[in-house]
């Protein structure tokens, strides 16, 4: 077993996850346990095995390897009130008198310098690194910093000083500058540059901020996880470590207003929403949790918060995180090349770190006292539409899965177009599904030429509301444009069920398209295709492998992903998955297709995936109608209620009413 033995479950105080403080300490010893016999000389660099390097070179994963264990290290040692039996802190002040003495611009590992770190350079990884020691440095200060020699606080102080006058990429990396300066500004070292660029980053985020507590990642719409772990969890710690009530109350409230619907993209399972990059940081999506509760921003209650962040700790322990030496891998569950970016290497997912940052809060805090409440995904069935990021969250209470579609996030940048990206572009992202790496793609809807299909592309968010989310985008074919022609897209949900519209304007008759519904993936899967309907079923492996095990393996649950066509649509079939995705090694896709047949065309389409095997519940009722300037939309769905949506070629208008205020109208 890659972990030692965890402490009793505690079901009366934890009824969902079964764990307390004590499972978050054990699993932080754990984790430090392990990487301890992969440091180098000095302790300086911890360079872990791995597949393959990152393209900053060895030299940089080995620092990579000190910095982001280090801020494990600093987080259990700060938790216990500077009790460190283990002596962790005396380990990484060795490491860093010993990197700091002469700093290198060489970037592989030699037996003349296997120590020195890296330099702080324009766009470098040591830049990120530096953050991270400088906020363990400042979580950890009475009992490391305080007690070094003068001329080592000074040369490691002149080495982090590097991350201020450097250039950053422009994007959250300007907070790693906020993070060196709050630190180095507290110690009074390089004090009026390390201030300056305090400032400097909390004015450069501001353009990137969308409203409602959500932010862009520098690109125009690049909306993922570094929402949590970056632009919420950096400026609302160094406020609170600063004392800083005005900047706390500023950023402070932009996290409250994050957590309301952040708190909905974790799944019953404890699983948080596979999307977007850097995916291999895994429970680090417990960071922003925990930041609400450290600094009474947060809009959960103390029960919920614990349940949410040990969901999402547990649910990679118990599905193979870890290998079998107790080291973090590349992946999701295990080792997942497809997901992981170039800048990665075998210490990277130990930013997972962050997501610890509950050891900062007292043993006696209500956020480990008090029992653990449901997570917003077991509560009731949701759609929760979030117009700032363009999402929207669809849950069911029944399953726990959590889906968010997304019509305002592709990571594109300003200047150019690049190819889609998987884990941006898609139509919609879950709690249980990942993107299709190899084969047809996944929540797409494309125009065809020949075998080749269109790509998303920019996408130009059209609102998001209740029951709803709408955009718009113009299909792109091996980089270039379609001429003329545009797809206004929009999905409307209700319980399990999608309605799925988008009408495509432009593209000459006789162009085929295709829609494809949710890819489900594990051990075996199986499908099923006839009347314009088809089903993938995949058999999903339970929980084994983690610190809770049980004895006997668990029987192993289903996931089945359904699509129906009901406008515009032809054809029908499932397409295997022989390479799987993340969360499996074979899977398959349901594929609707179509043929556009006049200038302006409407495809409509039902999608369902759901965590039980059971029959499928009565399909929605649609009627669609050609008016002036559009289409309209009426559905009417099973439980009651319905949705009227009219589609122009400048946006699209949403009108929901409820049981017994249905009226079909025109047909």
């Amino acid at each position: 077993m890659p972990l030692p033995p965890f402490p009793p479950e505690d079901r009366v105080r934890s009824p969902y996850t079964g764990w307390t403080r004590a499972h978050w300490e054990a699993a932080a010893d754990a984790l430090l346990a392990a990487v301890a016999p992969h440091a180098g000389p000095e302790h300086a660099l911890i360079s872990l095995p791995g597949p393959r390097p990152s393209r900053s070179g060895p030299r940089s994963d080995g620092l990579e390897g000190y910095a982001r264990t280090f801020l494990l290290a600093a987080l259990r040692v700060a938790g216990a009130a500077g009790h460190d039996p283990l002596g962790l802190l005396d380990r990484y002040a060795e490491g860093l008198a010993a990197g700091t003495r002469a700093p290198t611009t060489e970037t592989e590992l030699t037996g003349r310098d296997p120590v020195a770190w890296p330099a702080v350079t324009d766009r470098g990884q040591a830049m990120v690194e530096a953050a991270s020691i400088a906020l363990a440095l400042r979580l950890t200060r009475p009992w490391l910093w305080d007690r070094l020699p003068a001329p080592v606080r000074t040369r490691a102080a002149d080495w982090l000083a590097g991350a201020l006058r450097h250039t950053p990429v422009d994007n959250n990396w300007w907070l790693f500058q906020v993070t060196v300066g709050g630190f180095l500004a507290e110690t009074g070292h390089h004090t009026e540059a390390a201030e300056a660029a305090v400032t400097r980053g909390l004015a450069r985020i501001e353009r990137w901020y969308l409203g409602d507590g959500w932010y862009t990642d520098g690109r125009p719409r690049a909306v993922d996880h570094y929402n949590g772990w970056a632009f919420h969890l950096y400026p609302v710690l160094h406020a609170h470590l600063a004392g800083d009530e005005r900047l706390l109350a500023r950023h402070g409230a932009r996290l409250e207003a994050h957590l309301q619907g952040f708190a909905h993209t974790f799944g019953g399972d404890g699983a948080p929403l596979h999307q977007g990059r850097s995916l291999i940081y895994r429970f680090a999506s417990a960071a922003a949790l925990w930041t609400g509760a450290l600094t009474g921003r947060t809009p959960l209650t103390p029960g919920t918060t614990r349940r949410l962040a040990s969901g999402a700790l547990r649910h990679f322990l118990d599905r193979g995180a870890v290998d079998g030496h107790g080291l973090l891998t590349l992946g999701w569950y295990g080792p997942c090349p497809p997901l992981v970016q170039s800048y990665s290497g075998p210490a990277s997912p130990y930013w997972a770190s962050k997501g610890f940052l509950g050891l900062l809060l007292p043993a006696d805090h209500p956020v480990w006292t008090d029992p653990e409440e449901p997570a917003p995904a077991e509560r009731a069935d949701t759609v929760l539409g979030l117009p700032a990021p363009g999402r929207l969250i669809q849950s069911t209470a029944a399953d726990g899965l959590v889906r968010v579609h997304n019509h305002g996030s592709d990571d594109q940048p300003a200047d150019e177009v690049l190819p889609d990206d998987p884990l941006y572009s898609r139509l919609a992202h879950s709690t249980a599904t990942g993107p299709v790496f190899e084969g047809t793609a996944d929540n797409h809807f494309a125009l065809l030429d020949g075998e080749e299909a269109s790509e998303r592309g920019p996408i130009r968010p059209l609102g998001a509301g209740p029951g709803w989310a709408a955009s718009a985008h113009r299909p792109r074919i091996r980089g270039a444009e379609l001429p003329g022609t545009a797809v206004t897209s929009l999905v409307l949900a209700d319980g399990a069920l999608e309605v799925h519209a988008h009408l495509v304007r432009g593209a000459a008759a006789g162009t085929a398209v295709r829609h494809t519904g949710w890819a489900v993936a594990g051990e075996a899967v199986e499908t099923e295709a006839g009347d314009g309907r088809v089903r993938a079923r995949a058999t999903v492996p339970a929980p084994g492998s983690g610190p809770e095990a049980a004895p006997e393996p668990a029987a192993a649950r289903v996931l089945v992903s359904e699509a129906a066509a009901l406008h515009g649509f032809g054809g029908a079939a499932a397409h295997a998955l022989p390479a799987g995705t993340a969360f499996g090694p074979c899977g398959a896709v349901p594929v609707l297709t179509g043929t556009v047949t006049d200038q302006e065309c409407l495809f409509v389409s039902l999608l369902r995936l759901s965590g039980t095997d059971t029959a499928a519940p009565p399909a929605a009722r649609t009627t669609v109608t050609a008016v002036p300037g559009g289409h309209r939309l009426v559905v009417h769905w099973p439980g009651g209620g319905g949705t009227t949506a009219l589609l122009r070629a400048d946006g699209v208008t949403v009108t929901p009413s409820a049981p017994g205020d249905y009226s079909p109208g025109p047909s």
